[in-house]
């Protein structure tokens, strides 16, 4: 289990290495960091200083291995809009994003595992007909379309939430949080629905399949025949089993819910670190750019890095498979 552990760590710093790499070579590649940060009145001298500052007149390898190591120290140097250091930017934008993205998944949760058993347990009635075609729609649709026509009905025409904005928050030390104000819930229900929807669907048919597979196994023949209410075997027996890859998924889809809520987060004027990012891209900003590539794929690697080690655990046959 210890050579198990040591390699998947293994595998996890030589992908962190890879996505440094990318992250470097955006800096190189971009433009040049000086250009980007003075103005037209700089004069040559004062060009040549800042770049002997940044360390622009080593070699190419020596400010990879100086950026390598700046990352991991949490210095990912300042931001060129705003002038300030990149990772408390991302820091006081990062709390805003989580508790979106946990919302999300709290919500595709409670909504796509009774449906995937609903249309498991009732398969060929016309409502899980509609469902199912109701998931094909969810996934389909692109979320900033979601998210649109959300905003349209429930803000626009019913006037029953907020358009944009994250309301009132407050300051848990270095944490803030709208969870705990009235404006705070009533502006995160829209932005959250529109970024859990494809997560229900996903959810809801996963659940569907498994339930379908186990429905057809031999302990659930044999609760039948003891007598045991179908609503225990289909909730307590049958659903238990098919929870695995539910976690699986539910997990590994936290990272892709940070990585890919940028859309949902500019449509709703969400102030997380997808609006951040995309404000980046439009000026430009290099350092915050990167600083999101790294801490993203770091947030990737720690998730695949944990589900590879707990199905270690679970089953050993994993430990020695090539």
């Amino acid at each position: 289990m210890l050579v198990f552990i040591i390699k998947r760590l293994g595998n996890a710093v030589l992908v962190m290495l890879s996505v440094a790499l990318i992250a470097f070579l955006i800096f190189r590649l971009a433009g040049d960091p000086v250009e980007l940060m003075v103005g037209e009145q700089t004069s040559q001298e004062d060009r040549a200083a800042l770049r002997e500052r940044l360390g622009l007149n080593d070699s190419l390898p020596t400010q990879y291995l100086r950026f390598v190591k700046d990352a991991a120290e949490g210095n990912f140097g300042v931001s060129y809009r705003n002038g300030q250091q990149v990772l408390p930017l991302i820091a006081e934008r990062f709390p805003a994003t989580l508790e979106l993205v946990l919302v999300a998944t709290i919500i595709s949760l409670v909504i796509g595992l009774p449906l995937g058993v609903l249309t498991a347990i009732r398969r060929g009635k016309w409502y899980t007909e509609g469902l199912q075609f109701l998931s094909i729609v969810g996934v389909s649709l692109p979320s900033f379309v979601v998210g649109i026509l959300l905003i349209l009905v429930f803000s626009v025409s019913l006037g029953w939430a907020p358009a944009f904005g994250r309301g009132d928050v407050v300051q848990l030390g270095w944490w803030s949080t709208g969870l705990l104000t009235s404006s705070g819930r009533a502006a995160l229900i829209l932005p959250a629905i529109a970024l859990s929807l494809y997560q229900i669907t996903l959810v809801m048919r996963l659940v569907r399949a498994e339930m379908l597979e186990v429905l057809r196994s031999d302990f659930v023949k044999f609760a039948r025949a003891r007598g045991i209410p179908r609503w225990r075997i289909y909730f307590r027996h049958a659903l238990r089993n098919c929870l695995m890859p539910v976690v699986t998924l539910t997990t590994m889809n936290v990272g892709s819910l940070i990585a890919f809520a940028l859309i949902t987060e500019t449509v709703f004027q969400w102030p997380g670190m997808g609006m951040m990012f995309i404000q980046a891209v439009t000026f430009l900003d290099i350092p915050v750019m990167a600083a999101y590539l790294c801490i993203i794929s770091f947030i990737f690697v720690v998730l695949n890095t944990f589900v590879d080690i707990t199905y270690a655990v679970i089953d050993p046959r994993l430990r020695t498979a090539r």
